[in-house]
């Protein structure tokens, strides 16, 4: 392990990856995908033996084996495929780091390809002679969870050779995202005599000054125009592609897919959207209308959306006052969670330092559960950058506790996915709004209501775009002009009168990484955000009960469903009203903004 890294107290670290690989021309490089080679060849020598009649006990024998030998390539392949995405997201500027991770991807493939047989092989097994191979082999029982999954997926699977096409065709099709990734790394918004990167742009958003918001915000604007172009040829060019594979499996809508992966059901997903919606009156038209009045204004123009209620600059924050800001956030929980977030800090596992060519946005990745994950974020010292590191802590805690199930179990369906992450971005908001002088409450509470939009009613209007979308494209090519109109209806109907959309924001949906990265991936922000505030009213009932349970929930991974994992909290997602907890929690968020206005 390296030795601890060390930056200056105010400026946010770069990771160091050397913890996976030297560099691109690290000879471990060529060892580990000979290493995958020769576990692939190994299972594949298995092929044949999970469909051929025997005993229970040999059957087991078998499973547990082929899985084993699946998990430990999965585990290689799967550390050199994070090192080549997690070097290329800082340096999306440059041919070689892009071209690298473009080759490493390709070969990934090749050598994972001829395993498409495994789950097909699993699946052709008859119910009652797995359930007695499970029942005799304790090895093979572990691998429980994981072939529930794999069983879901049996009614779209395909062919052999269908698979084993899918699969090869895999590295082509993602230089769509990569050319969206380049298409934004490479844009600059004017704003003044400045030029801003987008994630520079957006967090201009912010700004405590009128002029620099709307500088920023019209720079913007123009810079997306004039990709929009090519960025509603990407997203029509993926979505077209998705159509093709799900007409193929089988699947009967565009989201339905992503619901299969993320274990829920898709009516409970459209009951949650249904619900959102239905609460927009409540909660955003009436926010942004009280904020609207707050800074003195008839309606807002879109950029002052996230605009400090306060004329006052808003607080800044060092990376240090960050650290420690969230690591006591960690601490409110007890057991081992600051400890487990302390190690992100002590060790080169974050990349915070904002800089021309790296992608914009944030993430945790787990690179495997034989590896630790990596935090990824721009900082630049505001409030919700404090929250940010919060949120992909949580993820990284998540993802260390869940390590010990192994790689292929300790994978989290969505619906769970974001559940720590929110929790600790709550924790740090509740800090933050308990240390806060009182005349800054009033903008910390705006801010914190506008995450919860953020989260909620704004994710579930990403989702009703990206549906209505997906849905006309079935029918042929989405122009980009109505691409812009659906997207200016879902954003009107969700922030409400009090909100003005003006020329050039219609086309913001070009900036959304997740529509093209991750089609649907959206609503597991609202379903995490409302999940979490069923949570927090189980933890305020019970302090001290919550602890063990919470990180018994997160230590499990994947390997209970979100019904399974939320069952010892007393809590059941199926029920329609456990959607209106987390609603009822933002509501009375902005009755109390109102009481302070």
């Amino acid at each position: 392990m390296n030795a601890p890294f060390k930056t200056p107290n105010t400026e946010a670290p770069l990771w160091d990856l050397t913890d996976l690989y030297a560099s691109r021309d690290d000879a471990k490089v060529a060892a580990d995908l000979e290493k995958a080679r020769g576990l692939v060849e190994a299972l594949n020598g298995l092929k044949g033996r999970l469909a051929a009649d025997q005993d229970a006990q040999a059957l087991g024998d078998a499973l547990d084996r082929a899985i084993q030998l699946y998990e430990q390539a999965s585990d290689v392949l799967g550390a050199l495929g994070a090192y080549a995405f997690l070097s290329a997201s800082t340096a999306r500027d440059d041919a070689t780091a892009q071209g690298f991770e473009a080759d490493v991807r390709e070969k990934i493939t090749a050598i994972a390809t001829p395993t498409v047989w495994l789950t097909l092989e699993i699946n052709q097994i008859d119910d009652a002679a797995l359930e007695a191979a499970l029942i005799a082999h304790a090895g093979a029982a572990r691998w429980r969870p994981w072939l529930r999954r794999v069983r879901a997926m049996k009614p779209h699977e395909l062919s052999a050779e269908l698979e084993t096409f899918i699969a090869e065709r895999g590295p082509i099709t993602a230089q769509w995202p990569r050319l969206f990734d380049e298409q934004l790394a490479a844009l600059r918004a004017k704003a003044g005599s400045e030029d801003l990167t987008l994630a520079e742009a957006l967090n201009r958003l912010s700004d405590a000054k009128s002029a620099r918001r709307k500088a920023a915000a019209e720079g913007l604007s123009e810079a997306l125009a004039a990709r929009a172009p090519t960025l509603a040829l990407v997203l029509n060019t993926v979505a077209a592609d998705k159509a093709m594979e799900d007409r193929w499996r089988g699947f009967k809508r565009p989201a339905d897919s992503r619901h299969l992966g993320n274990e829920v059901d898709g009516e409970a997903v459209d009951a949650m959207a249904e619900a959102v919606a239905a609460a927009y009156p409540r909660l955003s038209h009436r926010y942004y209308a009280l904020k609207a009045k707050a800074m003195g204004k008839a309606r807002l123009d879109h950029w002052d959306r996230n605009a400090p209620i306060e004329t006052t600059a808003p607080r800044a924050f060092t990376w240090t006052q960050g650290r420690e800001i969230v690591l006591d956030s960690f601490s409110d929980l007890g057991g081992d969670f600051a400890d487990r977030a302390g190690g992100f800090f002590d060790k080169p596992w974050i990349d915070g330092r904002a800089r021309p060519g790296k992608q914009s946005g944030a993430y945790a990745h787990p690179v495997t559960a034989d590896r630790h994950p990596y935090v990824f974020l721009n900082w630049m010292g505001e409030r919700r950058d404090v929250l940010t590191l919060a949120h992909e802590l949580g993820h990284g805690v998540h993802q260390t506790l869940a390590a010990d199930q192994g790689t292929l179990l300790a994978d989290t369906p969505l619906t769970l996915a974001e559940t720590a992450s929110i929790f600790a971005e709550g924790l740090t908001f509740d800090r933050l709004l308990a240390t806060a002088p009182k005349a800054e409450q009033r903008g910390l509470l705006a801010g914190r209501i506008e995450d919860g939009l953020n989260t909620v009613v704004r994710q579930i209007a990403f989702h009703r775009f990206e549906t209505r979308f997906h849905d006309e494209r079935l029918q042929g090519e989405v122009s980009q002009q109505r691409i812009n109109q659906l997207w200016l209806e879902e954003m009107g109907a969700s922030l409400g009168p009090s909100v003005k959309l003006n020329p050039g924001y219609e086309h913001w949906w070009a900036y959304v990484s997740h529509f093209v990265h991750s089609p649907f991936y959206v609503y597991a922000y609202a379903f995490g955000d409302l999940l979490v505030a069923a949570l927090m009213e189980a933890r305020r009932n019970d302090p001290a009960g919550f602890t063990p349970l919470y990180r018994e929930l997160l230590a499990g991974g994947g390997s209970r469903t979100y019904v399974e994992a939320l069952k010892p909290f007393g809590l059941d997602p199926r029920d329609p009203a456990f959607w209106s907890v987390g609603c009822q929690r933002l509501e009375r968020l902005v009755d109390q903004f109102e009481a302070l206005a």
